[in-house]
């Protein structure tokens, strides 16, 4: 099960005006716990101002450079990387979850595959970990990196990225798009919507040969690349997505059922039926009783006591990922379950919403 440590802080870098990375001292008696894949990332957690603050960052450090680190964005009006853009500093301490998601691929030395990724704004952090790790463990592989930002200044890892390149000239091909700077290639200006990102796949690219293809930025930017991939006739099997959200849309991910118009009978078209709901956590088995069925089960335990896994709230990084053993539910959302979780009956927590009065839930499932 996910874990939280307290983990101090062994370097704070400035990567560009708006963003930091942070690498965390990991005890020897801890190194096991945070051995991590890339492609993942960590649920930090502080109290600020009296509240507790919870995210997640995904690691940008590749396997063989022995060292655990994050990339920290600054979100205009956000709280957590408004402290750590402006406060935090080698020394200081943290809560950090032990590493989780799965925007990941296998890694073999004798492979020698093609992986491409499209990436935007702090998008570039796990894409970062896949690169450094694919190329450097992978000798016959090859990694084709294009990533949008508005201006060249906005570029993260920068430096790391020309010295990827400069290191594998023959197996690293980088494309910077920039939205708000003109170049000598048309292609590698604007945002990578649908028609840029066919564009750049139709003059750089042989999908055929591609084992892997990798998606991770803000907004639209996904749906909008995933579906141009599909278009150009890829399989689905072959792209890994990885999607993030600003906190206020994490809060407001999850919309009460009875403000929609579902028609689906079940306890919360009364919202005075209470709902007991039973987690099996740690082999410990724990009773929640959830007011009505549109209460969040995650914020409920909390209220009660019970400290149940959670990090984006919003169905994207399945942190609160367990098994339904007992009783009946749908999801507001859902952006990490795979099909056949769903038939196996995993749900995300945070997104539960019960149709039975009574709900089991088994988080040691695997």
């Amino acid at each position: 099960m996910p874990t939280f440590h307290n983990l101090t802080i062994a370097d704070v870098r400035r990567e560009t005006p708006d963003a930091v990375s942070i690498a965390f001292d990991v005890p020897p008696e801890l190194a096991e716990a945070y051995r991590y894949e890339p492609g993942q990332y960590l649920v930090v957690r502080t109290e600020h101002d009296g509240e507790e603050l919870r995210r997640n960052y995904s690691i940008c450090s590749g396997l063989d450079e022995d060292e655990l680190r994050i990339a920290v964005k600054h979100v205009p009006d956000g709280r957590f990387s408004t402290l750590a853009n402006e406060r935090l500093a080698p020394g200081m301490q943290l809560d950090v979850m032990t590493p989780g998601g799965r925007f990941t691929t296998d890694i073999d030395a004798d492979n020698a595959r093609s992986y491409v990724a499209f990436a935007a704004g702090s998008g570039i952090t796990p894409i970062m970990a896949l690169a450094r790790s694919l190329l450097a463990r992978e000798p016959g592989s090859t990694f084709t990196l294009f990533y949008g930002n508005r201006t060249s200044a906005g570029i993260i890892f920068r430096e790391n990225l020309e010295a990827l390149k400069d290191r594998y000239l023959d197996r690293f091909s980088l494309f910077h798009i920039l939205s708000r700077e003109g170049g000598d290639v048309p292609r590698l200006t604007g945002r990578l919507d649908a028609k840029n990102v066919r564009e750049l796949i139709e003059a750089f690219v042989r999908p055929p040969e591609v084992e892997r293809f990798f998606l991770c930025g803000p907004g639209d930017m996904i749906p909008k690349a995933r579906q141009a991939l599909l278009d150009l006739g890829i399989d689905r099997k072959k792209i890994r997505f990885e999607r993030f959200t600003t906190p206020d849309a994490e809060q407001k991910a999850r919309a009460p059922r009875n403000a929609e118009a579902s028609g689906t009978p079940s306890v919360a078209s009364d919202t005075d039926v209470a709902v007991l709901v039973e987690v099996v956590l740690d082999g410990v088995r724990r009773s929640i009783l959830l007011p009505n069925a549109d209460a969040n089960i995650i914020d409920t335990a909390h209220a009660q006591g019970i400290e149940l896994p959670f990090s984006c709230r919003g169905g994207m990084c399945c942190t609160c990922r367990s098994r339904l053993v007992e009783g009946e539910a749908d999801m507001a959302l859902n952006y990490s379950l795979e099909p056949w979780e769903l038939e196996q009956g995993y749900i995300l927590t945070c997104q539960a919403r019960p149709k039975s009065e009574k709900l089991v839930l088994d988080f040691d499932s695997t």
